[in-house]
């Protein structure tokens, strides 16, 4: 069975909009289109259920019972208790409300190890621990590769101090994706937990979280086509031993312990469209089960169209002498996020691609510390080509043709 692109296309507003025809989106990694019902849900809650949710009325119960009815729908696909999803702003605010709890929650002589492969969300709020003398400690990828070594990070355990493991699901960059449940497992066997950015990678297919393992894993919705929120998974275990950050009378109930500002009441419950999108997904393909099984198999169909569609794009840009491509050359062991060091002004590149209607962005793209561990030069920054499973074969075909013309 093969991703029918053609369904997938139909359930995005964006594909039949005039204003984008003839437009190939190839920067998904900063945000990817917003599925029909997310947009259909934000609609509907703005203009029937914009009242205060939980309220004995009749408005206010729908609104309530539409974010209830997302945070369990998106627990479910991932593998989770209910109560172990919550929403914030974005990655970055919750990762900055974590890095709070665990600076009051570790003891003088513990430790937390950070990488240099993150996107700043993942790294910048942990590194700033050092500065009230928690130590922190750097897994570094490989100069050359971009990949992270574990036996490194069996080197940074090894004293039995660390007490977090913070690392990424893939960059947003190099692309390669890491083994997180064998990450975990080293971790988990030198006492610590782990907290995983999973923003470059869930866009490819939401993971099965249960079944990865780790303590902590964020990503964000308007990159997995609903609306602008950070979703965190908390495990229960961790989250009842970090410290509250909610309301002291809110304490006791996991979803609500690391949201210390009220929610976004319409795109938290606009966020059960990407449950709706999902599902319709599954069903259109034929495939059955539990919420967690459809997804995996829906994950194997994307993972099989993404694989097809990049392998070629990394054929071409590796047979290339006149750019860098960075992370893996096969598309089996990285997501299609594919970033290239030109040698020149990135931006400037992706400014001529869209002349011929090619979508993609120039610069450092927030991952500042994998890129001069690369050798990249900032000034110049990478041109990054990121694309989705709605993506097409033959807008691969055309991203092709106008670098060639381009570069």
């Amino acid at each position: 069975m093969r991703l029918d692109t053609d369904f997938v296309r139909a359930q995005f507003p964006a594909f039949s909009e005039p204003s984008l025809e003839g437009m190939a989106f190839f920067e998904n990694a900063g945000g990817s289109y917003t599925c029909g019902p997310v947009i259909d849900r934000l609609t509907r809650f703005y203009h029937q259920r914009k009242v205060q949710p939980y309220a004995p009325y009749a408005a206010a119960e729908a609104a309530g019972a539409e974010m209830d009815e997302a945070r369990a729908r998106l627990a479910a696909l991932l593998g989770v208790e209910t109560d172990e999803l919550s929403f914030g702003p974005s990655t970055t605010a919750n990762t900055n409300v974590l890095a709070n709890a665990v600076r009051l929650w570790l003891t003088p002589g513990e430790a937390i190890v950070v990488t240099n492969q993150d996107h700043e969300a993942n790294s910048g709020p942990w590194r700033r621990l050092a500065d009230e003398g928690i130590e922190v400690r750097e897994w570094r990828i490989d100069r050359e590769t971009g990949s992270l070594d574990p036996t490194d990070l069996d080197v940074l355990l090894e004293d039995g101090n660390v007490r977090l493991v913070c690392f990424p699901h893939c960059s947003n960059v190099v692309g390669e994706i890491n083994d997180v449940t064998a990450i975990t497992a080293l971790a988990h066997a030198a006492g610590a937990f782990t907290c995983v950015d999973g923003v470059s990678y869930a866009p490819h297919g939401l993971p099965d979280v249960g079944n990865l393992g780790p303590d902590i894993y964020l990503f964000s919705s308007y990159k997995t086509y609903g609306p602008h929120q950070g979703i965190m998974v908390i495990r229960r275990q961790i989250g009842f031993e970090l410290p509250n950050q909610a309301h002291f009378f809110n304490g006791e109930v996991l979803y609500k312990r690391f949201t210390p500002a009220g929610p976004d009441h319409a795109q938290v419950a606009a966020c059960a469209g990407i449950a709706d999108y999902f599902d319709a997904l599954a069903a259109h393909h034929g495939l059955a089960g539990s919420p967690v099984e459809r997804n995996a198999a829906l994950n194997a169909l994307i993972r099989a169209h993404e694989t097809a569609l990049a392998q070629p794009l990394l054929d071409y840009l590796s047979a290339r002498n006149d750019l860098r491509l960075l992370g893996p050359r096969e598309a089996a062991r990285r997501a299609p996020t594919i970033a290239v060091d030109l040698g020149r002004d990135a931006e400037a590149a992706a400014r001529a691609l869209a002349e011929h209607g090619i979508m993609a962005g120039g610069g450092d793209f927030y991952a500042v510390r994998p890129l001069e561990a690369l050798g990249v030069d900032l000034d110049r920054g990478v041109l990054r080509l990121s694309f989705v499973h709605y993506t097409t074969a033959e807008e691969v075909d055309r991203l092709i043709a106008a670098l060639d013309a381009t570069l």
